[in-house]
């Protein structure tokens, strides 16, 4: 890293410190064309938690048929143990079987993947959205029985490839059901990546009125139109603690074509500590990670901070 950089200058009222959700193991190898080896996979997310990163989510227990990237979970998350006390790692869980293959490996920490909009609920669930957040009553039921954590992922909260405009009081809706199902938190995707701030912080307002709290909410931005970063610290201006980023820049959605890459991870960290923002990673071991991937991978990253702090070539 280029010594001193980024200076510190830290902006009055944003959060001393940000919890980076780490998505690059599930979210962005989901949406790789080839499959990673198991092993590599393991030693992907071992070295993110040496990095700093405390929560990495680390597979995905839905059927191998539909995305066959993460049908090795059974054989990745019991190679996960010894990453310490102090490193969550969720994993996604679809229904209830998926639920019961995640427990049965000791999982403590789940997701579930709902949608704001009913075109993509058909094609990413194959259901209407009261189907897909009735699928998942039973499901958050029984992980909070059992004192699991859970996260509710809701997509297309500022647009849909098929649908267009979504509006506000749509995604409220929905978001409010899936909390009132027993979500400990929700993450709001931007999955095609369309957000732009003013959006983002109208959406926050409205659902405070609704009575979900900031500190529930996670905010998760693609970064198809180059609007990642101004959408996170629109979110920060409001509160907002606990960031989705990708290391590298993986990632995208399978079943939405013009999803391009999650934030990636560098840049966001890059931001935030050049605002005196407290994350507790090490931008130099967390580079040297995505670049390590990114030769896993055969191909460079598109994060434009993992870019710049890579030796160039003379």
């Amino acid at each position: 890293m280029t010594d001193g950089l980024p200076m510190e200058v830290p902006v009055p009222e944003l959060p001393p410190r940000v919890r980076i959700h780490e998505v690059g193991a599930r979210d962005g190898l989901q949406n790789e064309k080839g499959v990673v080896p198991t092993e590599v996979k393991a030693e992907f997310i071992r070295r993110l938690a040496e990095a700093g990163l405390t929560t990495i989510e680390a597979t995905s227990f839905v059927h191998p048929k539909w995305v066959p990237q993460l049908a090795d979970a059974e054989d990745l998350f019991p190679r996960l143990g010894g990453l310490g006390d102090g490193v969550a790692l969720p994993v996604l869980v679809p229904n209830e079987r998926g639920l019961e293959r995640a427990l049965a490996l000791g999982a403590r920490r789940i997701a579930v993947f709902a949608s704001a909009t009913e075109t993509f609920a058909a094609r990413n669930l194959n259901r209407t959205v009261a189907g897909s957040l009735a699928m998942f009553e039973p499901v958050v039921a029984r992980a909070k029985d059992d004192k699991v954590h859970v996260r509710g992922y809701l997509s297309m909260c500022f647009g849909d490839p098929w649908e267009g405009k979504v509006p506000i009081h749509q995604v409220v809706r929905v978001a409010k059901q899936l909390m009132d199902l027993g979500c400990d938190e929700l993450s709001l995707g931007d999955t095609i990546g369309v957000a732009t701030p003013g959006h983002v912080l109208a959406l926050l307002a409205r659902l405070n009125e609704e009575g979900v709290p900031t500190t529930a909410i996670g905010v998760h931005f693609h970064d198809t139109y180059g609007q990642a970063l101004a959408n996170t610290f629109a979110a920060l201006e409001h509160g907002v603690t606990t960031v989705d980023a990708s290391a590298g820049g993986l990632g995208g959605c399978p079943y939405a074509k013009s999803a391009t890459g999650n934030l990636a991870t560098e840049d966001l960290v890059w931001m935030l500590h050049g605002l005196g923002i407290e994350t507790g990673v090490d931008l130099d071991r967390l580079s040297a990670t995505s670049t390590w991937m990114a030769g896993q991978l055969g191909r460079p990253s598109p994060s434009r901070t993992l870019r710049a702090l890579s030796p160039k070539e003379s």
